[in-house]
């Protein structure tokens, strides 16, 4: 599915309105350049032969054009989503941007933007330990996991959402590691609940009694149901099974995950048992989090 007009003009928008120049380190022909071959696209200033004579003379030279030229302009066909993936790519690869805050900042301010309409960054690999990206149509899991970093992005929780990131990434590549992480963000909200409300908690819980206490918390126990509620039997035959999923992420983290002195790739387990895990969490987590706030 194509790119919305809607998402195509906010995500332009947000980006020329964005502190972050979209050229990062380099001269804007120095970023075209490293997509398109300037010396053989025409120029629309007859002074020069080629587009990368009228770039530098409007860009470098005489700062005449508007910051949002590079959109509008036909030569680079950014109204094409194959376009606009690469150049958006290109804006946060390590050499445009090395500052990883800053490249960071703009993936995420990317996906807010794509994931609607069924895309997102995704790292594709690394340069000086720096991640290189690439853009991917979304399934059904990281969709569930964007939902997530939206609603916790309320409280401007950074390492929660680098946690996120983490396990929704690594889905494909590290599929242990993704695991290991799908149980870390189900504690790590189930922490930030608890805190919130002045539980004090003991290294010695595990996975399922984190969830026990913070489902009590946040008043989401069968017992919390009212007999007076449409289909109480049924939600609390939901609620109730949210134990066994908890469990069932806790062993296979302890079982395939990474920790405990485990080799990546030992497990023989694939992307589909972490995209298994990490949709478990993220619905559990999701649903804590969202409960939490509601409750507020």
């Amino acid at each position: 599915m194509p790119l919305t007009e809607v998402t195509r003009r906010a995500l332009v928008e947000e980006l020329v309105l964005s502190p972050l120049h979209w050229c990062g380190r380099l001269e804007e022909p120095e970023f075209l350049a490293r997509l398109y071959n300037l010396k053989e696209l025409p120029s629309t200033d007859q002074r020069f032969s080629n587009a990368e004579g009228d770039i530098y003379q409007h860009t470098v030279w005489n700062f005449d054009w508007e910051k949002d030229w590079v959109f509008s302009d036909p030569r680079f066909g950014l109204d094409e989503d194959e376009n606009l993936f690469r150049f958006l790519v290109e804006t946060v690869h390590p050499a445009v941007r090395p500052n990883r805050a800053d490249a960071l900042q703009l993936v995420e301010m990317y996906d807010q933007h794509l994931r609607p309409d069924g895309f997102e960054l995704h790292q594709i690999g690394d340069i000086s330990e720096r991640p290189i990206y690439g853009i991917r149509q979304t399934s059904l899991v990281p969709s569930a996991v964007a939902h997530i970093e939206r609603i916790v992005r309320l409280d401007d929780m950074e390492d929660v959402r680098r946690r996120i990131r983490r396990m929704d990434s690594n889905i494909e590549t590290d599929p242990e590691l993704a695991i290991g992480s799908a149980k870390e963000i189900v504690e790590t909200i189930c922490h930030l609940i608890l805190d919130d409300h002045g539980v004090e908690t003991s290294t010695s819980w595990d996975l399922p009694r984190l969830v026990k206490e913070t489902s009590k918390v946040v008043r989401v126990t069968p017992q919390d149901v009212s007999d007076t509620s449409p289909s109480a039997d049924t939600i609390r035959k939901v609620l109730g099974s949210l134990a066994g999923v908890v469990a069932g992420i806790a062993e296979l983290r302890n079982a395939y995950g990474t920790g405990h002195g485990r080799s990546p790739g030992r497990s023989g387990l694939g992307p589909r048992h972490a995209r298994l895990a990490v949709g478990a969490a993220s619905t559990i987590a999701t649903f804590l989090y969202e409960t939490a706030l509601a409750r507020r």
